[in-house]
């Protein structure tokens, strides 16, 4: 017998697949794996409270990768510099940065935003032709969204 948590999780697979959503098919795959093992009740609350800071290392990780092989240094960072849309990426960096770290913040004080989260994604995926940048910049934006709703109320 499916648990309505199992039965969300395949509903998910579903829509990830239509969608061709690579990285919502690994997750929730992993997500049943876990569970059809039995290890769910010693590794769900672990991935919960840690996982987004791991997920967060990983990226800075990939970031990092082409300083560390050299592709990009200080040479290439002075060049760039010089141009005006350097600047821009500069900007938009630091502000992306900012939001993020409040997405983090909605995320673990109301993870149940996560959902509408996911499902906004696999929707702009699947019915626009958008790009799953995760749940992170997402709750990021629907912080700042929702303090300029509570400034104006």
């Amino acid at each position: 017998m499916f648990s309505q948590a199992t039965l969300f999780l395949v509903v998910l697979l579903g829509i990830g697949l239509i969608a061709k959503n690579q990285s919502l098919i690994v997750a929730v795959a992993v997500l049943l794996i876990i569970k059809a093992v039995g290890l769910d009740s010693k590794i769900f609350p672990a991935l919960q409270s840690k996982g987004i800071n791991w997920g967060v290392t990983v990226i800075t990780i990939a970031v990092l990768v082409p300083i560390a092989t050299g592709d990009i240094g200080f040479k290439q960072l002075g060049e760039a510099m010089r141009s005006f849309y350097a600047w821009i990426a500069l900007g938009a960096g630091i502000v992306v940065a900012l939001i993020a770290k409040n997405g983090l913040t909605l995320l673990s004080e109301d993870p149940h935003i996560t959902t509408a989260l996911v499902f906004g994604t696999i929707l702009a995926v699947a019915l626009f032709n958008g790009v799953a940048v995760g749940p992170l910049i997402g709750a990021g934006i629907a912080y700042l969204a929702m303090q300029v709703i509570k400034y104006f109320a």
